[in-house]
């Protein structure tokens, strides 16, 4: 899980960001947005679930994996102007969403500021609000003292569960390396976005076809959370996924993908 092999960079919104197509070039787009301390490559455990249909377009978010790092704090706001700004400089009108954690927070500000170009949201492992702004506070301080290193065996213990991070040591490194990736500029200018949240009253504006996914022992975004967004969120459909913490897509990926897949053509098949 390095940086995605064979993406191109656009610039967006004076950034310069990574992306790659995988799948067919006359299908709907997927946008696959990833967590806070990843890049595109998160997502290889699913792209083949999808990419028979769908056109997946994964991106590594400003001040992550390949693309360009400015300077911070990034808002969730300024990252959804990214994502609309990827579309846009792509010519792509309109598309299916997938996010998880600060993916699906930039996926809500989607749907509530850019409805038009939005056929349907599956926002995954995500939360409205993310309380306590002092705990960010100490995971920057870590950040700026002892680098990325500091953070990721916390990370990874909130990421999985205990049994799957002893079953699956290859995954685990997979995700270790491309933590230890992330540059800590651009963690802390997005993890500033993610602090400073509050969109719960955002959700009521949202009215694409919504899947809220969570993860049964996720401690980071919380099936209380996930809860949240479901009661929120104008006819969503919720899904507890059990066995999996925070990356529900790399823990339970046959669950995960099946779930986001159904739910996602039973939209497509409307259009």
């Amino acid at each position: 899980m390095t940086q995605m092999q064979d993406k191109q960079t656009i610039e967006v919104n004076g950034a310069d960001i990574a992306y790659r197509f995988d799948g067919p070039k006359d299908g709907r787009v997927l946008l696959a947005t990833s967590s806070l301390m990843a890049n595109g490559s998160m997502w290889d455990l699913n792209v083949p679930a999808f990419a028979d249909r769908y056109r997946v377009l994964r991106y590594d978010k400003r001040g992550h994996g390949g693309s360009g790092v400015s300077p911070g704090p990034y808002s969730i706001a300024q990252l959804a102007d990214d994502a609309a700004g990827l579309l846009d400089a792509l010519g792509i009108e309109k598309a299916h969403f997938m996010g998880l954690s600060i993916g699906g927070m930039i996926g809500q500000q989607l749907g509530a500021r850019y409805p038009e170009r939005i056929y349907s949201l599956s926002l995954c492992n995500t939360a409205s609000e993310m309380p306590p702004r002092n705990l960010w506070e100490e995971r920057f301080e870590i950040a700026r003292t002892q680098g990325i290193a500091g953070l990721v065996d916390g990370t990874i213990q909130r990421w999985f569960t205990a049994p799957f991070i002893e079953r699956a040591p290859q995954e685990i490194e997979k995700v270790r390396q491309m933590i230890l990736g992330t540059d800590v500029n651009g963690y802390i200018a997005c993890g500033s976005a993610v602090r400073d949240m509050a969109q719960s009253t955002m959700l009521l504006k949202i009215k694409a076809p919504t899947l809220v996914l969570s993860g049964r022992y996720d401690p980071a975004c919380t099936v209380e959370q996930g809860t949240v967004l479901h009661r929120l969120i104008d006819g969503s459909k919720m899904v507890v996924l059990e066995d999996a913490a925070h990356l529900s897509n790399i823990e339970q990926p046959a669950a995960f993908n099946r779930t986001v897949r159904e739910f996602i053509d039973s939209v497509d098949n409307t259009l």
